[in-house]
């Protein structure tokens, strides 16, 4: 069985072919990268998934070797997202699923197609490269910043972000201070020749709160601090949080696993952190592959294979404001 993914919530426009045991045929993406000082234009980023969509298809399917009719069903990224982006992975997912499609080949007859959530996604790519069963996952995003464990049938969120994603707000402090986007590669290498300064630090329970902590920065760099010790201040600042939280849900529910996914967990420092503070509590950390931790559409094929194992079905709809926890993970 194949499963053709589609990803399409924000930057990246990614095709993945999957097959049911996780073997992953395909995973390739184009990412929408707006000028030098702009975040995230909704539409301008929509308008660059329709200029790549279908070149992104004819390459996932030639490095597969398959056809679209040797495709047994399709899923799409169905939220949390940017709703122009969302609806067009929708419409290009159901293009794929007509007996006769827009994307240049005709298909035998139609296929089934699923909704995946984009955050759960990002935890099965994760559990599938790490061979983890019940991790507490620290998922950081552009968007998204969640410390999540599956508890009672769901994957619940234990803390998050009240604001912006820990991505986002790098991205932030990037396109103020000349850094360009994606910011986080490089405040990671600026960091090594910085030193600490003093910036709030920012936990209210089990939640985070970004933005704030990225203005008094901002202010500091006006003022003539350095953007080496900013950079360093604010990486120790953000990842002393993530790894407060992720700590005290560890303790919480008594699992002894933790995951990190998402794109920021490519960075080195907040790896580190997270492994010292796992090695003293006993319990095994894995990080995600960059490959896989992105934004990618792979991801989205193999949830959707779960999904449909488990016998779910899903409506043909975007829901921009899809929670983590809106997702009863039958396949657990």
């Amino acid at each position: 069985m194949y499963c053709l993914g589609i990803e399409a919530t924000a930057h990246t426009w990614g095709i993945g072919i999957v097959d049911e045991k996780g073997g992953i045929l395909a995973n390739e993406r184009d990412i929408y990268k707006p000028p030098l000082g702009w975040g995230i234009h909704p539409a301008e980023a929509a308008k660059h998934h329709e200029q790549v969509c279908q070149n992104v298809y004819e390459a996932a399917m030639g490095k597969a070797g398959l056809t679209l009719n040797d495709i047994d069903f399709v899923a799409f990224s169905q939220g949390p997202g940017l709703a122009p982006c969302l609806h067009k992975g929708l419409n290009f997912a159901l293009s794929l699923c007509k007996p006769e499609t827009s994307a240049g080949q005709k298909a035998a007859k139609e296929k089934p197609l699923v909704g995946v959530n984009h955050c759960v996604a990002h935890i099965e790519i994760g559990r599938l490269s790490s061979g983890l069963s019940d991790p507490i996952t620290l998922y950081t995003s552009g968007a998204n910043t969640q410390v999540i464990g599956f508890v009672s049938g769901r994957y619940r969120c234990f803390g998050e972000t009240m604001d912006v994603g820990i991505g986002n707000a790098l991205d932030k402090f990037g396109r103020e201070s000349g850094l360009g986007f994606p910011a986080g590669p490089k405040i990671e290498e600026l960091a090594k020749s910085g030193k600490y300064v003093e910036l709030p630090y920012v936990v209210k329970g089990m939640d985070l709160s970004f933005s704030g902590i990225v203005t008094d920065a901002l202010q500091k760099l006006k003022k003539g601090i350095k953007i080496e010790d900013l950079c360093f201040s604010l990486q120790e600042t953000f990842f002393a949080m993530l790894t407060e939280v992720t700590e005290r849900a560890l303790a919480h529910t008594g699992k002894n696993e933790c995951l990190l996914t998402g794109g920021v967990a490519a960075n080195r420092r907040l790896q580190g952190m997270l492994e010292i503070m796992c090695r003293e509590r006993g319990a095994k950390f894995y990080v995600v592959p960059r490959e896989l931790s992105g934004d990618n559409a792979a991801m989205i094929a193999w949830t959707g294979i779960l999904m449909k194992n488990a016998g779910m079905h899903t409506k043909n709809e975007i829901l921009p404001r899809q929670r983590t926890d809106d997702i009863d993970a039958k396949w657990m």
